[in-house]
């Protein structure tokens, strides 16, 4: 069976208050019947891995940075559209 946690024993189980939760609840997954709001250990899991951050550089880095490659850029052959009441014209 699936535990259901109410605000107190998910706050402490995240390790932050539980009006951090009650005031970020509508980013947080959670479950809801009528009025009662509970979180389940897989919510939970949810909520840890949205906050959690890696380093990008220093010894803990996950992996160095790539360097940039030479050549041109992916959006360099995007040209604007026609203005607004020109028609195309076509050379032929």
């Amino acid at each position: 069976m699936t535990r259901r946690l109410k605000y107190p024993e998910a706050a402490e189980e995240l390790g932050v208050e539980e009006s951090w939760l009650r005031r970020h609840i509508k980013e947080l997954p959670h479950k809801k019947v009528g009025r009662s709001v509970y979180f389940t250990d897989a919510d939970l899991e949810r909520i840890d891995a949205l906050h959690h951050r890696e380093p990008t550089a220093g010894p803990l880095a996950a992996r160095p940075p790539q360097p940039a490659t030479a050549g041109a850029h992916p959006l360099a052959n995007l040209r604007p559209l026609p203005r607004r009441g020109r028609a195309l014209t076509s050379v032929s």
